[in-house]
């Protein structure tokens, strides 16, 4: 219950509906109840059947629904939230009021009041179980009527025969459950054999899973090294036919320019004035020199007339000698290799000796490639001519190898046209050392059909 304001021009709200709690606003009607009409309101609208409590009344189905009123204190009934001092005659009325509601409370088991759309909502709700008590009834009505309509009179004998039938029917079916029960007790011991026998199975299955994963590890880890050694295997075969198309010659000894300078495995052969190169670098393109034209000689198996060539790094030299004698006696070794100044080899021309026996003994290299069969028009880029010189047939000039009596840009260019001789007949001993492997291995496969044949 709730009071509206004070003001004249407010709506004073003194209840609210105890199902939506939605102020209520009462008709005027409700001002003029006098006491005669409370008194007549006082009494039953319906004589109520006894309320039996305990466990019969809940097995009759009567049920009490008790809807407890709306309250924000702990005081029963409909609460006031208007203003605390009412004059006397809004007392009365509201007493009045309250009064009212609490009769049509005590007579109905809903609790008032209500609001138009809770009524409707509840008439519609009455009208609803009306309907079904209605139809209910109606129900009742037709099997009363259609019991008093059958005949009490029945066939004993036929019901007696119905009942022995019965009976043995009852018999049939006992027997029949007995020995299903039989049944039912075999399949349950062979179903808990069966069980038993799945569980052995299970562990079987589990423990040869187990055995299969091992076995499939192994094997995984088998394919994996197969295939790791088939990769070694190819990459071995690569190498190796690598290696068999790869020259060991040209691999070793790569005789290239740097300028005015021919190089044999970088190591610059030549001085300039501008670009004094060091006689250690000198000496060791010598060492190269003299290792590379002794290796030609022994892959082709030629033996070079009157030289022997020693290769012996940056310190290497040749041996003269004519039919077993020494040509200079105790000076018999002409260096490769010198200790730098000019001056020094005016006096002293081994050095020059050497380096002409060595352009000697190339000449006798290209003398031996042309005696071989099918070379007669080889020939290498720049003639050899006795006494150290090398010719440019391009322009025709000549140039000397010796260091004695000649510019150091002369010596430079004939120690590059040497390199460049040595570099072609690096390259013919290449041609023909490859020519003589193929030749060799098709007849050895040729040898081998004819021994499988």
């Amino acid at each position: 219950m709730a009071a509206g304001g004070e003001s004249s021009n407010k709506v004073v709200v003194s209840f609210t509906c105890q199902r939506c709690q939605c102020p209520i606003i009462l008709d005027h009607s409700f001002n003029s109840i006098d006491e005669h009409t409370l008194a007549e309101l006082h009494l039953p609208l319906y004589a109520p059947p006894p309320l039996e409590l305990g466990e019969k009344a809940v097995d009759s189905g009567v049920i009490d629904k008790y809807v407890p009123p709306v309250s924000d204190n702990e005081n029963h009934g409909f609460t006031i939230v208007g203003g605390s001092e009412l004059t006397s005659q809004q007392s009365q009325l509201l007493k009045t009021h309250m009064e009212l509601f609490d009769i049509l409370s005590n007579n109905t088991e809903i609790d008032h009041p209500l609001c138009d759309e809770c009524c409707d909502t509840l008439i519609t709700l009455l009208e609803s179980e009306q309907r079904a008590a209605e139809d209910e009834c109606k129900q009742y009505e037709d099997f009363l009527k259609k019991l008093e309509s059958e005949s009490d009179t029945e066939d004993i004998e036929t019901l007696e025969a119905q009942l022995k039938d019965l009976k043995v029917e009852e018999t049939k079916l006992v027997v029949e459950l007995r020995e299903l029960k039989v049944d039912e007790t075999n399949a349950t011991e062979a179903l808990e054999s069966q069980r038993k026998q799945f569980r052995q199975l299970k562990e079987q299955e589990e423990e040869f899973m187990k055995e299969y994963c091992r076995h499939k590890r192994e094997l995984n880890e088998l394919e994996d090294y197969s295939q790791s050694l088939d990769y070694e295997l190819r990459y071995a075969e690569a190498q190796s036919e690598r290696l068999e198309k790869t020259n060991a010659l040209n691999a070793t000894f790569h005789i290239w320019h740097s300028g005015h300078f021919g190089t044999i495995n970088t190591f610059r052969l030549g001085r300039l004035p501008s670009e004094p190169v060091d006689w250690n670098e000198i000496n060791a393109a010598w060492g190269q020199c003299a290792l590379l034209l002794n290796a030609l000689a022994r892959k082709i198996n030629f033996k070079f007339s009157n030289y022997q060539i020693v290769p012996f790094g940056n310190h290497s030299y040749i041996k003269a000698s004519i039919a077993g004698f020494n040509v200079l006696a105790d000076n018999s070794e002409l260096p490769l290799y010198a200790s730098g100044g000019f001056s020094r080899f005016l006096w002293d021309t081994k050095f020059d000796q050497g380096m002409t026996a060595f352009l000697d003994c190339l000449n006798q290299l290209q003398a031996a490639m042309l005696e071989r069969p099918g070379q007669s028009g080889f020939a290498l880029p720049y003639r050899m001519a006795e006494k150290g010189k090398i010719e440019d047939t391009a322009s025709g000039k000549t140039y000397s190898i010796k260091i004695q009596l000649n510019s150091e840009e002369n010596w430079t260019k004939a120690l590059k046209f040497m390199l460049t001789n040595l570099k072609w007949a690096l390259a013919w001993v290449s041609s023909q050392y490859v020519q003589e492997e193929i030749v060799g291995s098709t007849s050895t496969n040729t040898s081998t059909i004819s021994k499988a044949y």
